[in-house]
């Protein structure tokens, strides 16, 4: 009775069930089409700023050279970021808050090219995301994988992930995007037609771990066996000696 007990609730531990007969939203093309990420609330950025339009990213006189140099002497340099506040604006040194929200990178560089040609001659801008990521859930274990470059695909995050291993279920892995869910079934070569769509910041993807019913119930009940044996074996003693 006890090892039935702990067979029913092996399942304790699984994620996002979905009600019987849900088939989940189905992947589009649209969904693999390539698009920028757009500048949203709460976002951090990373700003660099550079004069004589970017003449120290190509460092023609060496000087980038010379600082390597310097046999590592000056400690590493922490690169502050920006937050995108309600109002979609975001405040930058020297040219005070500047709405971004809703613009693609390049499109904030851009507006933000003009505001400091105000104090530097020709300059070049570079924005960065520094806080776009996604959640993998499930087999995988649990890990948030920033997401470096934009247009990153959903094979590529489980590939970050370290994979699908041998207690994964490959034909069962759930992309959670705000309302939608999405079944995808990853054992099959159609199935990479749902893998190649698109991940966009903030996605869940779950990867249903497979179930051991019988190991997982002995394991959840061995410390009862362990007293259970315990007191049969003092029972046992207790009665040799008394013979």
């Amino acid at each position: 009775m006890a090892l039935l007990a702990g067979c029913s609730s092996y399942k304790q531990n699984l994620m996002f069930r979905p009600p019987e007969n849900f088939a989940g939203k189905k992947t589009t093309e649209a969904d693999a089409t390539v698009k920028n990420y757009l500048i949203q609330v709460n976002d951090y950025l990373k700003l660099q700023v550079y004069s004589n339009k970017g003449e120290r990213i190509i460092d023609p006189e060496g000087a980038l050279s010379v600082d390597k140099q310097t046999g590592g002497q000056n400690q590493e340099r922490v690169e502050p970021t920006y937050l995108v506040t309600i109002d979609g604006t975001v405040k930058f040194p020297m040219i005070g808050s500047v709405a971004l929200g809703g613009m693609t990178i390049r499109e904030a560089e851009q507006k933000l090219q003009a505001e400091f040609d105000n104090y530097y001659k020709q300059c070049y801008v570079q924005l960065s995301f520094s806080n776009k990521r996604v959640v993998v859930l499930g087999s995988p274990g649990g890990q948030v994988i920033p997401l470096m470059n934009e247009n990153v695909r959903l094979i590529e995050v489980i590939a970050m992930s370290k994979g699908i291993g041998n207690d994964g279920k490959a034909h069962n892995v759930r992309l959670i995007r705000g309302e939608d869910v999405y079944l995808i079934d990853l054992s099959t070569l159609d199935g990479i037609k749902s893998a190649n769509m698109i991940i966009q910041p903030g996605d869940i993807v779950y990867v249903e771990p497979t179930r051991r019913p019988f190991t997982e119930g002995a394991r959840d009940l061995s410390p009862i066996f362990s007293i259970l044996l315990s007191l049969t074996t003092v029972i046992v003693i207790y009665i040799l000696r008394s013979n």
